[in-house]
């Protein structure tokens, strides 16, 4: 029994790590705010899919403030946000 089991677990695992993985998809958004003190950033941004929001201007925290270093009010970027320890969080920036 305990074998079938492990079987079963086996393949499963296997199941799971052949399907494709979802590559995050970039939003386009303006600066509004750099708040670097804070590690913030404000964003006019369209819809965040992976995070079912519409389009609108919010404030992000980043995962990494050297982002902020080159954030200029103004500027057009593309971004990745995602939900880190319960914070909107911008994760990648380009």
């Amino acid at each position: 029994m305990k074998t079938i089991i492990n079987l079963g677990l086996a393949a499963a695992l296997s199941v799971s790590a052949a399907m494709p993985v979802m590559a995050a998809e970039f939003t386009k958004g303006t600066i509004q705010k750099v708040d670097t003190k804070a590690k913030k950033i404000t964003i006019k941004h369209g819809p965040l899919t992976n995070l079912d929001m519409p389009g609108m201007t919010m404030v992000f925290s980043v995962a990494d403030p050297a982002m902020l270093e080159k954030a200029k009010e103004g500027s057009n970027i593309q971004f990745i946000a995602d939900r880190v320890r319960g914070k909107l969080t911008v994760v990648e920036m380009k």
